[in-house]
């Protein structure tokens, strides 16, 4: 009896340490991210925020992975600027937490918003602008923004521009971009990848990056290499291409028989 009260009690008292422990470094972060002027109603902290779910679950595709038992992130920043990027990466490498950024959270394996040791997720949902320019024929695209934006900004500006991405205007441009791209313009136009000329990227040591001051290597990674193994990817600068005024689309379905 003696035994079993001792391994309850050591049981308990390891519990509430780690439980501390964890408790510790979110506070640590966020003070951290706060001494870096990320506003604390940016910052949505799990167990502690009423919206903390409702945010998390606005981006989850991947119904797989918003259950009870999936591990949620400590806290969630709602970057509205490039300084709250930087803050994040900053903050997270200061105290050994790992960052997942999120863009639309498409996912297959949810790799935007789930992990198996403590993290907090950036959701970049905030950095949506798509800034078409006509007359040279390129846009900047910023990485929370999704595919029906863009082309739905594209064709206000222009009927005969385009840009050669994917069919489902529900996948955001952080990881389509960064994964490659295809689409039904590809025979023509190759992948979304090869239709990218720069970028705004912030690197490990909070860098603001361009295509020049990143490196040709970088920039032929960020572009189908998936965009967190390397930085932060804030926007992309892309070619558009030509299109015609009127498109004719039709449907054919098959069965077995």
């Amino acid at each position: 009896m003696l035994k079993i009260s001792i391994f309850i009690f050591v049981t308990i008292l390891a519990t509430i340490c780690q439980s501390n422990g964890h408790n510790t470094i979110e506070n640590a972060l966020i003070k951290c991210l706060n001494n870096h002027q990320v506003p604390s109603s940016l910052i949505f902290e799990r167990g502690i925020n009423s919206s903390f779910s409702m945010v998390l679950q606005s981006y989850i595709r991947n119904l797989r992975f918003n259950t009870s038992t999936t591990r949620k992130p400590l806290f969630i920043v709602t970057a509205t600027n490039v300084s709250h990027i930087q803050a994040s990466i900053l903050c997270a490498k200061e105290y050994g937490i790992q960052i997942k950024v999120r863009s639309g959270g498409h996912d297959f394996e949810g790799l935007s918003y789930v992990s198996i040791v403590p993290f907090f997720v950036v959701d970049m949902f905030n950095l949506r602008s798509v800034d078409v320019d006509v007359e040279n024929e390129t846009a900047w695209v910023q990485a929370g923004a999704i595919l029906g934006e863009v082309y739905y900004k594209i064709g206000n500006k222009s009927k005969t521009l385009g840009f050669p991405a994917g069919v489902c205007p529900t996948v955001g441009v952080g990881g389509h971009f960064t994964g490659g791209g295809y689409g039904n313009m590809m025979r023509k136009y190759g992948l979304l990848s090869d239709n990218i000329i720069d970028a705004i990227i912030v690197d490990v040591n909070g860098r603001i990056l361009d295509r020049k001051s990143m490196g040709e290597d970088l920039f032929w990674a960020i572009r189908g290499g998936g965009g967190a193994s390397f930085c932060v990817i804030v926007s992309y600068k892309i070619k558009l291409v030509h299109v015609p005024e009127k498109v004719t689309v039709f449907r054919v379905s098959r069965t077995l028989d």
